[in-house]
């Protein structure tokens, strides 16, 4: 090679790097370098092929095309594959070839779509930055059937500083990227943080992130009762509050995502669809994520974003799928805290009420029975219709001063801090039950749990003197390292599901508010004809946060 030669080589690529460097928009680098490398090498026409994971056999920029690659908007340029492409998708062509006879403008010409303009051969190099690989550079010359080895060679020196800059362009345009969706979080999470109602959090939350980064599908799933919930979908701007349950293993990638406890991410599936996803109303999806969410690093549900379009999530890093799940889950114990300060602070109250009334109404109460009585003495036997006003005056007061006692005993139970046991089984004493009671487990609780229990066990109390038809009732309270529950069972004739609705719904929505506010679940089991079982679980050092399924 003379030294004239070579230094008109040096100088194109030196051109050429200029160019390169002077843009981060891939379409207008890739047009320029293309130009460029014509016009310094003498060859009369080129295009570009994509072919990455971002592009499927794309001629992504063309210069000077003859009129038959260039009829019906370069038809024959995203037709079907030649031996360039194939070659290069199976990873065969790794250097600069000489291409005997190119198949799309034998094409072009054997269907008279236009003249060939003299080309009929060219030259194609694989553009590539290391291992990775993006595509084909093309250059031909009006009569040319073959390039020399000089030419390919310097083919082959511009086609790695084209595929450098895909490298860095693409870099660029991910960090860029990755600032437009971490400025969108931003903004999912001060609205999800402006959220005042555990129970509308599902509901808002999922159509605040499908809303703000126009994602087709997003859903929520928690897990509860052992099984996954779908507690809100988000679908064609369009939010729906649900309860579905699914056992915990058929929910295809957000079974795997709770399992394992990591990010789950599907690119392109052309699998059939999940079945228990799609019964629950899940559409079908070309691309998907399943992102867990983690107390503690210890899962309790799924946030599923899915889309029918194939490589929707491709561009989302695993950093910020996790810190949308992580920033949800902080919303999630923010008012978990918010709730639990609620109910120390309705303690309170309710302790001062009950001080209230002690300290004064019903030494009142206890004073007019008194007086009454003392009346009765002074006039017994001398006006029979005063002495029995009077007395039914005591007997009234008496009455109001034993409800005013229960009442005060509803609201602080005075047994309490010889601990919840205790307490239970002599407020069912109260109402004449026999209280069978077992205990496992020495540690004390947490007074917010004490005080949940104590509450839901009280109702079930109230159950069983009401409808069982029996006074005898056994309570279990097991206290572990990780959870409380209590269970209590009555002897009873028990009860179907729709016998004693009227009677029993409210209480048993007040036991299962009490038992989930803490990250609880609670069960009751019952039949015609068998014993009624209310069993609450509250885990102790890390709660699982669940919402109302109304």
């Amino acid at each position: 090679m003379s030294r004239e030669i070579r230094a008109c080589e040096l100088t194109a690529l030196k051109e050429i790097a200029e160019m390169l460097n002077s843009t981060n928009d891939m379409d207008q680098m890739l047009g320029d370098v293309l130009a460029k490398l014509l016009q310094v090498t003498g060859f009369s026409t080129g295009w570009i092929f994509m072919m990455d994971d971002t592009s499927d056999n794309l001629c992504v920029a063309a210069h000077n095309l003859p009129q038959a690659l260039n009829a019906r908007n370069q038809a024959v340029m995203c037709g079907s594959e030649c031996w360039c492409v194939d070659s290069f998708k199976q990873n065969k062509l790794n250097r600069a070839v000489n291409i005997i006879e190119c198949s799309r403008i034998t094409y072009a010409v054997a269907h008279h779509l236009g003249d060939s303009e003299g080309i009929s051969h060219h030259a194609t190099v694989p553009l590539t930055a290391g291992k990775d690989r993006f595509g084909l550079l093309n250059v031909a010359e009006a009569g040319k059937e073959s390039f020399s080895g000089e030419e390919l060679a310097l083919l082959q020196a511009v086609a790695y500083q084209i595929g450098t800059a895909i490298k860095r362009i693409r870099l660029y345009q991910a960090q860029e990227l990755n600032a437009v969706h971490y400025a969108k979080l931003g903004d999912v999470i001060q609205q999800i943080h402006a959220i005042q109602d555990i129970n509308q959090l599902p509901l808002l939350a999922v159509k605040c992130i499908g809303d703000t980064f126009n994602w087709q599908h997003v859903s929520l799933f928690i897990y509860e009762q052992r099984q996954l919930s779908l507690r809100a979908h988000y679908t064609d701007n369009q939010v729906k509050k649900e309860w579905q349950l699914l056992g915990s293993d058929q929910a295809g990638p957000v079974s795997t995502a709770f399992r394992d406890n990591r990010l789950v991410m599907i690119s392109d599936s052309d699998k059939e669809p999940c079945p228990s996803l799609s019964r629950i109303g899940i559409p079908p999806f070309a691309s998907a994520a399943a992102i867990p969410l983690r107390i503690r690093n210890r899962p309790f549900g799924v946030l599923f974003i899915s889309s029918q379009t194939r490589k929707q999530f491709d561009g989302y890093q695993q950093d910020f799928m996790y810190s949308l799940g992580d920033h949800f889950t902080i919303s999630v114990e923010n008012l978990r805290v918010y709730e639990q300060q609620r109910e120390l602070a309705r303690m309170e109250e309710r302790n001062r009420m009950a001080r209230d009334l002690h300290d004064s109404v019903i030494q009142k109460v206890f004073s007019l029975s008194f007086l009454a009585k003392g009346a009765e003495t002074v006039l017994a036997g001398k006006d029979p219709i005063v002495e029995r006003s009077l007395q039914e005056i005591r007997q009234l007061s008496q009455e109001a001063l034993k409800e005013m006692r229960t009442l005060i005993w509803q609201l602080r139970p005075a047994g309490l801090e010889h601990g919840l046991l205790t307490a239970l089984k002599q407020y069912g004493q109260s109402m004449d039950l026999i209280v069978n009671e077992q205990a496992e487990g020495l540690r004390e609780l947490p007074r917010q749990v004490e005080e949940a229990l104590w509450r839901i066990g009280q109702e079930a109390l109230n159950n069983v003197k009401k409808h069982a038809g029996t006074n005898t009732v056994n309570i279990h309270l097991v206290k572990s390292e990780q959870m409380a529950s209590l269970e209590i069972t009555d002897q009873g004739t028990g009860f179907s599901a729709g016998k004693r609705k009227g009677q029993l719904t409210m209480g048993m929505i007040s036991m299962r508010e009490r038992a989930e506010t803490l990250g609880g679940e609670l069960s009751i089991q019952s039949g015609p004809g068998m014993p009624t079982t209310v069993k609450a679980t509250i885990p102790i050092a890390a709660g699982q946060p669940l919402w109302d399924k109304e």
